[in-house]
């Protein structure tokens, strides 16, 4: 006779655990040195990006007037709220806003930077673009915007597209490369002829179509980005399906009664999971490439938005105000190759071939 642990008997929960081949896999992701760490890095600056507005805005974090606090960075005062006479939007920057603060004993606590993606600087003292300074640290565009506060929404624009783009993608090339497999015969064919029709579509002349067609913004991009994104794992994912249809644990679940549903998502599709998941951080890496390319077009996100495609077209357009490109161009290649040191390290933690001592690369 069993006796129950000592946890089930008090009722507790158990401690979640790894499996051995899991804590297996972390052990050589965390060996793989460059992969761990661009993998922190990543996180923290994507992390960071989230709270944008707490690190540049043109609105203050914290307001205290006339014995009140208020909280401009999310909430909009007028100034006829803070004593003035207009009921509009009231701009921090304005010095009769600053006036107004200072009569009713009021402080504020401001951002690092003091300027938001779309705020244009009107108080700036010389020719835009302008030079890095002590008021913008990496120098504004054409239009007086502060670059590095347009890098930082810029960055989280980007890999939040390109995290949508690549989940979304991912699960309808999964599905279609799942179906296709498993049930081989005319739905194999018909499926292959329509993957190799469509995938041998010009993508970014199809694009570009659409958007002179109509006005581009984050959802419609985003939409039409995956019906074009969705045949990276379809590949894979089928002949991982192929390989196991026909194997003895599948057979038996069939010979058992188990719906073909249930024997695909519950046997079969964990172990097409483990190369898939090898394609994710590099599906990542092209879906913002292709944002940045259309932006850079003029074929991506609305004007004004923060792109770091539209930096890369304004470092084009201003060869000398070489600190926008070089801005753009660093930003980029940061993300691309901590993405990239990602996914090397995904591959070799998935890779059964590879042991914790072999592993690791500096």
């Amino acid at each position: 006779m069993t006796t129950a642990s000592p946890s089930v008997l008090l009722g507790r929960p158990r401690r979640f655990e790894l499996s051995p081949v899991a804590r297996r896999r972390w052990q050589i992701f965390c060996a793989h040195r460059r992969g761990y760490y661009s993998l922190w890095i990543f996180t923290a600056l994507f992390i960071a990006s989230l709270g944008a507005e707490l690190i540049a805005n043109d609105r203050p974090i914290l307001l205290y007037h006339q014995g009140s606090l208020h909280v401009p960075v999310f909430v909009t005062y007028t100034e006829q709220s803070l004593g003035g006479e207009l009921p509009i939007a009231a701009n921090f920057h304005d010095p009769h806003i600053t006036e107004l603060l200072e009569a009713g004993g009021g402080w504020a606590i401001w951002p690092p930077i003091r300027f938001s993606y779309r705020t244009i600087d009107y108080g700036i003292d010389q020719p835009v673009p302008a030079p890095p300074s002590a008021r913008h640290w990496l120098g504004t565009d054409d239009a007086a915007r502060d670059v590095l506060a347009r890098l930082i929404y810029g960055f989280r624009l980007s890999v939040s597209f390109g995290i949508a783009l690549t989940i979304l993608a991912s699960i309808i090339g999964i599905s279609v490369g799942a179906l296709q497999g498993y049930f081989g015969g005319m739905t194999d064919l018909l499926g292959q002829r329509v993957v190799e029709i469509w995938s041998g579509l010009p993508i970014l002349f199809v694009l570009i179509i659409l958007g002179s067609l109509v006005e581009p913004n984050f959802g419609w991009l985003l939409a039409t980005l995956v019906l074009f994104s969705w045949m990276t794992l379809v590949g894979v994912v089928r002949a991982e399906f192929l390989r196991a249809r026909n194997l003895d644990f599948v057979r038996a679940a069939r010979a058992l009664g188990v719906s073909d549903l249930t024997i695909m998502r519950r046997h079969v599709l964990p172990n097409a999971m483990v190369a898939s998941l090898t394609f994710l951080p590099f599906i990542l890496n092209g879906a913002i490439t292709t944002l940045t390319a259309l932006d850079f077009l003029g074929f991506g996100l609305p004007p004004g938005s923060p792109s770091l495609g539209e930096m890369l077209a304004q470092a084009k357009a201003n060869l000398h105000a070489p600190w926008i490109g070089l801005s753009g161009f660093f930003t980029l290649a940061l993300m691309l190759i901590l993405l990239i040191f990602i996914g090397e390290a995904v591959r070799d933690a998935l890779d059964p071939r590879r042991t914790v001592v072999g592993g690791g690369r500096g």
